[in-house]
Order: C-alpha cells, then structure tokens, then sequence
C-alpha cells in the first residue's frame, strides 16, 4: 500500500497570496515600471526628428532656398549647441593626444539625440566619464565644461522629444550618476559642478515640461473647438432641413387638400355625370386623402411639439417687396431689378428664391451696416436667375466670420441643392459680398 501524505494548511498559508499589497508597494512598482518603460525599453530605437513644418506659420513666406532651411531650423539648432559644447571642451583641453577625444564626447551625445534621443541620454554618461577621465580633469569630476554643456543639452532635446514623465526620471538618473562618481570615485578630486548641474537642468527641465503642458492644452483646445464648429454647423444643417421639410409639408399639404376637394366637388358641377367619370373622380379624391394621410405621417414628424402651422399661405416671390419695404426700414439701402417676363413659377421655387433673399439681406444688415445692396431676379427659360450683392460696410469693416458664422450660407446651400440648382457665394472686389443663384424649372412644372 501507497501512504499519502497530506499536508496541512494553516489558515494564515491560505490566505497569505490573497494579502493586499500596501499604497506604498503599488506605487514603488509602479514607478518602476514607469522607469522601465520610458528610459530603458526600446533605449536605442531609431526616431529621427522630423523636418520643421513650414506651412501656415511664419516661415510659410520665404522662398526657395530659404525655406528648405527654415525646415531644418531644429536640426540646425541642436547641431549648433553640439558644437558649441565641443568647442568648451576643446578650449578647456591642455591641448594633449586626448584633445581631439575631448571634443568628440562632448558633440556625438548631443547629435546622437536627433535619430535615438534616450540612447543619446545613455552615451552622454558614458561620454562624460570618458573625457573627464581621457581629459585628466581633476577640478570639475564628473562634469567637465564641454560634458556640462553636452549633458544639459542632450537633457533638454531629449525632454522636448518625449514627455514630462521622462524628463523627471531623466533628472533622477544624473542625480544618482553625480552621487556615484562623487562619492565612490571622487578621491583625488577637487569640487565639481554636481549642484550646479542638477540646479540648471532642474530649471531647463521644468521649463520643458510647462512647454509641455502649454502645448497640450493648446491641442486640446483646438480639437474641442474644431469638434465644436463641426457640431454647430451640422445641428444648423439639420435644422435648416427641418425647416425646410417643414414649409415644404406646408406647401404639398396646401395643394393636396385643394385636389381633394376639387375632385370631390367637381361630379356635382355636371350634370347628370356618366358613372365612369364619378368613378374617376372618387378615385383621384382617395388617392389624394391618402398621398394627404402619408405626407402627414411622414413629414409632420419634423415639426417640434409648439410648432404652428402658418395661417396664411408660404411666401413667394409676389411677397419680395414686402420683405424689400420692411429691410428699407431698417435702415438698409435696396434696390430691385427684374429682368426677363415676369411669370408664375412653382411655389417651391418661389419659397426658396424667397427665403434665399431674405437670408442675404439678413447678412447684410448684421454684418455690412449702412451698406448697400441689390437685388436682381432674371426670368429665363428653364429657371429663375437670382443675384444679391451688397459693398461694404459704411461705419464698421465686413468682419470676417467666426465660429459659428456662415450658417446663414449653409441654408441657401441647401435650398438650392433640394431643387437641384446652383450657388456660389464670396467677397466681390470692392469688399462686399456676393450671392448667385440658379433655380432650374423643368418645362413640364411651369406648364402645369
């Protein structure tokens, strides 16, 4: 027989890999793990730092040659402050064999940090001890002045590059570095310029990192702007839609309702009517109720539970000077050309042609005061012409538009592209503001 040998648990080895790890613990790992990642994983990647865009900014107006530099500027900059560094260290050089070693550890690291900014924040350390002890610099151990110089710059750049996180453990490491090298191998050394190393780079870093957050925010800033211009100008679309459906369900309900009664009261306008016409007429009066019935169904989904249908029948252009005699009130200076015969056109023509006129000259008062403008309606076959025009502003600039703006345009656009029609619409070369619009009219609506 086998004996099996059971082991005992206590209570405290069962709950023992249960124990919840302390604030503290969690947040060392933590850090650690923040370490691991930003300073030590994928250290030596190749991330070359890309051409300065030129477009929209400053530089955006050189020309030629000038600009290709302009795009390099940031190349330029840290290659100037490698060389900058070097030409310390080789000024501060007895001029021995090691000279020319010298200047090379002070300008590799600081290149390094435009194609593998962490690996260059690693050589830097390996450079500096070089030529402090290639350089024979007792003075200032660990930190010559041409690795001082490298070692703040390859700091700086590698901070801009990455993010504040880095910056901070970057900081921390030439902390630790600078303990080191002064207390396990600073015998026989004289000072150094550890304090002044950690106080410039804390200051350089910290600037750095508002940098950063300036940056961001503005980012942010500007996305949540963009999103919220995109949003207005598409609740706007959609609410000129509405509007739209709207008058046009006033319209089609208008004609509807006309054809129903018409067809119901016209057997009684014959007499002694033949069954087959009755017949047809009951006919048309069904199709006419129920096309009523769907249209309302459909469209009347878009009105918002106070909206009122209008009495009085949708304007048209018969109501223009109307609408031109109320704008002249208000201070607005109009005039109004027809050309072509004036004739009767399809009533959503009308509305549209209506609606488009009074939303120009609605722009024109807030944004053109004491201005001028004209309004020119052209009767030609196949469509109506449409043009408003006004210059510019007598007491304030045409302002440019700003969030929000235009929605006014984005209205006409609609309209005109529900019939199918064209517009443009911009400043003229006076300063002023120009609407064109072609409504077409298929020659079977205008003959019946």
């Amino acid at each position: 027989m086998t004996e099996t040998t059971q082991t005992q648990t206590t209570p405290d080895d069962a709950f023992r890999p249960y124990t919840p790890r302390s604030p503290e613990y969690r947040a060392a790992v933590e850090a650690l793990r923040g370490l691991r990642q930003d300073l030590f994983h994928d250290a030596f990647a190749y991330r070359p730092l890309p051409p300065k865009s030129v477009e929209g900014s400053r530089s955006g107006r050189l020309s030629g040659r000038m600009r290709g530099y302009a795009a390099w500027s940031r190349h330029i900059v840290v290659a100037g402050a490698g060389v900058v560094a070097m030409l310390a260290a080789l000024a501060n050089n007895d001029g021995g064999a090691a000279w020319p070693l010298c200047g090379l550890f002070a300008l590799v690291p600081v290149l390094v940090t435009l194609v593998r900014p962490v690996a260059a924040f690693w050589l830097s350390f390996v450079a500096t001890t070089a030529a402090a002890v290639v350089g024979s610099y007792w003075s200032a151990w660990p930190w010559a002045p041409g690795s001082f110089l490298s070692h703040l710059t390859v700091l700086t750049v590698v901070a801009i590059r990455t993010r504040p996180r880095t910056a901070a453990w970057m900081w921390l490491v030439t902390a630790a570095y600078a303990f080191v090298a002064q207390t396990g191998f600073g015998w026989n050394h004289y000072g150094g310029d550890t304090a002044a190393m950690l106080v410039v780079s804390a200051l350089a870093l910290l600037a750095v990192t508002v940098w950063h957050t300036r940056r961001d925010a503005e980012q942010e800033v500007t996305a949540r702007l963009t999103e919220t211009a995109h949003e207005r100008s598409r609740r706007t679309l959609l609410e000129e839609r509405t509007t739209i459906a709207r008058e046009l369900h006033d319209v089609v309900a208008h004609h509807m309702s006309v054809v129903a009664i018409q067809a119901e009261a016209a057997p009684y306008r014959v007499e002694n009517p033949p069954p087959e016409l009755e017949k047809a007429f009951a006919t048309i009066r069904e199709n006419a109720v129920a096309a009523l019935t769907e249209l309302r169904r459909v469209l009347g989904v878009v009105r918002a539970e106070d909206y009122e249908a209008p009495d009085a029948p949708q304007p048209t252009l018969a109501d223009l000077d109307a609408l031109l005699a109320n704008v002249r009130e208000a201070g607005l200076t109009v005039d109004k050309v027809v050309t072509g015969a004036e004739r009767e056109l399809p009533q959503g023509v009308e509305l549209s042609a209506y609606r488009i006129v009074q939303e120009a000259l609605s722009n024109t008062l807030r944004h053109a005061p004491g201005a001028t403008a004209r309004v020119e309606l052209g009767y030609v076959l196949g469509g109506l012409g449409l043009r408003v025009v006004n210059g510019p502003g007598a007491h304030v600039p045409l302002r440019k538009p700003t969030h929000g703006a235009g929605h006014g345009i984005t209205g006409m656009r609609e309209r005109v592209a529900m019939l199918n029609g064209e517009m443009t619409a911009g400043e003229t070369d006076d300063g002023g503001y120009e609407v064109t619009v072609f409504l077409p009219v298929p020659a079977a609506e205008e003959a019946a």
